[in-house]
């Protein structure tokens, strides 16, 4: 696991996107063929003896290099935020059952519901421990003197939390945005996913960390607001392959040229995998759902 600082106060824990390399098993599981290949970061903000992290990493092991290295800078205080239920951001609460550990409400009741799937996984993630702090809609914190909002967000998922730093501008975006593509994983809710994209563009940020994406770009400060409007296109077009066949053809490449060109988005060859498994997910979906179903029942995400 590497340790980036891609701006001042905060830390990004980045693992995976190692050819050749599995963290877990040779056999299938949700760690290297999800999370793992895709690459992922979670991230702490620290001042001074006080620090916010911000998802507990894909491992009991990661989250204990988290901690530890928080420790090695004095650190005495930690409080948790969960970004969203799915297995690869909640595999290490065991680490920080002792802290206060902050999600919505939704992410609590998910969480509740696949329990005993989370446990008994592979890798199992047990115990699974639960947050203790749950919030709706905003909430605000402070960090040591470095005030952070929680805000929720329906994108990607109907429970996900993201964080800014109004200090600099800055967006923890958890999964509602991802580089290359965003994952579907909740195919039904796409237009309320597009309504939250296009709230989210309107806020007053210009730094974007993601969870999911390229580590020499986290590394550097992060990604520019032409991550949201390039996730807006993707999801759009995604919908259109419902009614235009052809697009579902295209690889990935082609179908997100216009912003590669643009360097909004940087081409990752194991996202080719996730853009078919999207448009199948789509592609078979009605979009009749009830909107406002809380997808209580759905596994966690894989591209196994």
């Amino acid at each position: 696991m590497r340790v980036l600082r891609p701006v001042p106060n905060v830390l990004a824990f980045y693992d995976g996107r190692l050819e050749g390399v599995r963290a877990y098993s040779d056999e299938p599981n949700w760690l290297d063929d999800g999370a793992y290949s895709l690459g992922i970061c979670s991230y702490a903000i620290v001042d001074g003896p006080e620090a916010l992290v911000y998802d507990t990493h894909i491992s009991i092991a990661h989250a204990g290099a988290i901690r530890q290295t928080l420790h090695a800078m004095a650190v005495r205080s930690i409080r948790v935020v969960l970004s969203h239920w799915h297995d690869d951001h909640v595999a290490g609460n065991e680490v920080f059952a002792d802290c206060e550990m902050i999600a919505h409400a939704f992410t609590a009741r998910a969480l509740a519901g696949h329990r005993e799937t989370f446990e008994s996984g592979n890798p199992p993630i047990k115990p699974l421990v639960l947050p203790n702090r749950l919030y709706e809609g905003r909430l605000e914190l402070k960090v040591g003197h470095i005030p952070v909002e929680l805000r929720h967000a329906d994108i990607h998922s109907h429970d996900g939390t993201v964080l800014i730093l109004p200090g600099n501008s800055l967006l923890l975006a958890g999964d509602t945005l991802e580089d290359t593509i965003t994952y579907v994983d909740e195919p039904a809710r796409l237009d309320i996913h597009l309504d939250n994209l296009r709230s989210m563009s309107e806020w007053s940020v210009s730094q974007i960390l993601p969870n999911h994406g390229a580590p020499e770009v986290i590394d550097a400060g992060g990604y520019g607001t032409s991550l949201i409007a390039a996730t807006r296109r993707y999801v759009e077009k995604l919908l259109r392959c419902r009614t235009e066949p052809e697009l579902a053809e295209q690889d990935l490449r082609t179908f997100v040229a216009e912003d590669l060109a643009a360097h909004s988005i940087f081409y990752f060859a194991p996202y080719e995998a996730v853009h078919h498994q999207n448009v199948r997910a789509v592609t078979s979906s009605s979009g009749d759902a009830d909107q406002n179903q809380l997808h209580s029942s759905i596994p966690p995400k894989t591209i196994i």
